[in-house]
């Protein structure tokens, strides 16, 4: 424990180094909580990527810098007067504490279920206490689309608005390919934007419907799509060409035998 306090302070000292008015590096010296965030962002998805690919070194790497993001933001607060790096420590760990008081308190011990249900009881109170109403308050708008679409629809769903079984969001899934069909015709930008939202809006709710994650489902499409279509350059590459000199056919042929090779690999 000694060696991670010493470690933090380190961090927390070259922080407020690299933001000190007169010494401090020009870059870090004018940024802001709206300028950083979108990095913090990029290093939670940077660790997320690590743990896919089950890179422990990457890991590690990753997590200093998504926990540098937080030393980030909490010294520019601390240089408006508003709080400090230890306050953000201290607000986490009282909350870990009120949320698991059949670990830290007197509370019997749950099973996982039971932890579920008492746990969103907890986070329903706090946002209550904060003012916030509502089945739907409190999810964060600068989530990623799918997955704040997935988390309004369960948290609907706790109030029984939600489809019976996945075959019926499946279905609904039709209907709304159906109308994004009917809209492809007229090409009116806003219809179709509102057509192929609602069939990405679904998609989401089927995953979850799944008790799957829908950003990790098409993360690991996106992987699948990169893989075999590097398969295919490999492929044309091999013959002297390049696909802007190949055809679709010819393309599509490469694919499909990415894809058997895959199969053969499992």
């Amino acid at each position: 424990m000694a060696g991670a306090e010493a470690e933090l302070r380190r961090l927390l000292d070259i922080m407020a180094a690299l933001r000190d008015p007169r010494s401090g590096c020009p870059w870090d010296r004018v940024q802001s909580f709206a300028t950083i965030a979108p990095y913090t962002i990029e290093e939670a998805y940077e660790v997320a990527d690590a743990i896919a690919r089950q890179d422990f070194a990457a890991l590690r790497d990753e997590l200093g810098d998504l926990l540098f993001q937080v030393v980030y933001h909490a010294r520019m607060a601390e240089e408006e007067g508003r709080f400090a790096f230890a306050d953000v420590a201290a607000a986490i760990a009282d909350k870990m504490l009120r949320r698991h008081p059949h670990v830290f308190g007197d509370a019997a011990t749950r099973d996982e279920a039971a932890q579920t249900v008492a746990w969103e009881a907890g986070k329903q109170a706090e946002r209550a206490a904060r003012g916030e109403s509502g089945t739907l308050a409190g999810v964060p708008l600068a989530l990623p689309a799918l997955t704040r679409a997935a988390k309004l629809t369960s948290r609907a769903a706790r109030v029984g608005f939600d489809w019976p079984d996945a075959g019926a969001v499946l279905d609904k899934l039709e209907e709304e390919a159906a109308e994004l069909r009917a809209e492809l015709p007229g090409a009116d930008r806003q219809r179709l934007t509102d057509e192929v939202g609602d069939l990405l809006f679904v998609l989401a709710n089927l995953a979850r419907r799944l008790a799957l994650d829908p950003e990790s489902c098409l993360r690991a499409a996106n992987a699948k799509f990169a893989r075999r279509f590097a398969a295919v350059e490999a492929t044309l590459a091999a013959e002297g060409r390049t696909p802007e000199e190949a055809t679709l056919d010819e393309m599509e042929a490469a694919w499909a035998a990415a894809k058997v090779a895959e199969r053969e690999r499992r």
